[in-house]
């Protein structure tokens, strides 16, 4: 009898979940670093978070369809029922979490409207918001910037919400500081997020606060959201294990992710799991 862990299955899945690991690390790492003056950063975390958590909520639901058919969708069912369509991923984990009952340490759902702000950001960018330069260059002017979106609609409350008044005031007087020390000897020629002009080195000096404030919380909402759809393939895998030989323990190849706030806010890197 053939070894089940040596299965092409087995190795399939193996490979996935390892694979999805790496990229929400690298995801989750530069999720932190970004601003206004390194615009790509941006791009590689929402490559990967984006990549990831689509891959993640992916394997859940089809342990569920293994549950329930005894098989996986096939390559058809994925591709024109879901897509790359994260908020209806997300919303079929969260009627497949009621289905059964599930009880998830941390989170039961992703109620927080900065966790609805990231995923529909990230939603848009796998849908369509990540070629929106090049769209905009073909004549398509509607497209959504991706970066201002981000800022908008994540960066932005999150310094208004989580931010302390005495923080938001003193990375206020530090620009000013620095922009009356030097700003008369500098030259400042930046766009910010949304594509405004940043030509004095009070406002860069201040968004550069301001983000680096922010980060540390950017990180912690996108790796709540990652342990959330971790918490259900846990919950998934055992059931799905009585099904199957071929599913390997995800919740192993994940601990990294099944952890509380209180870790996540300790590590600043996540590439090296």
């Amino acid at each position: 009898m053939s070894n089940p862990s040596f299965s092409p299955t087995f190795q399939a899945l193996l490979k996935e979940v390892q694979f999805t690991r790496d990229i929400l690390g690298a995801g989750a790492t530069q999720i932190r670093r970004a601003n206004y003056a390194s615009k790509g950063t941006y791009f590689l975390a929402l490559v990967s978070l984006s990549t990831g958590l689509e891959r993640l909520g992916k394997l859940c639901l089809m342990m569920d369809h293994l549950l329930l058919h005894g098989s996986f969708p096939d390559l058809a069912q994925l591709k024109r029922e879901i897509g790359h369509r994260l908020s209806l991923i997300h919303e079929r984990t969260q009627a497949l979490v009621q289905r059964r009952g599930l009880t998830l340490q941390f989170r039961q759902t992703l109620e927080d409207p900065i966790h609805g702000a990231i995923l529909g950001c990230l939603h848009n960018f796998a849908e369509g918001d990540r070629y929106a330069n090049i769209n905009l260059l073909a004549g398509a002017p509607s497209a959504t910037d991706p970066v201002a979106a981000w800022h908008q609609e994540v960066d932005l409350p999150l310094f208004r919400l989580r931010v302390s008044p005495a923080k938001q005031a003193r990375i206020r007087r530090n620009a000013q500081m620095i922009d009356q020390l030097i700003g008369p000897m500098s030259m400042v020629v930046h766009l910010s997020e949304t594509g405004d002009a940043i030509d004095n080195l009070e406002d860069a000096s201040f968004r550069t606060g301001a983000m680096e404030a922010v980060g540390p919380y950017r990180q912690l909402y996108v790796l709540q959201i990652i342990r959330y759809w971790v918490e259900v393939l846990g919950e998934l895998q055992y059931p799905a294990m009585q099904v199957s030989d071929d599913i390997p323990h995800f919740s192993e190849v994940l601990a990294i992710f099944n952890n509380d706030d209180s870790y996540f806010r300790s590590r600043k890197t996540w590439e090296k799991l």
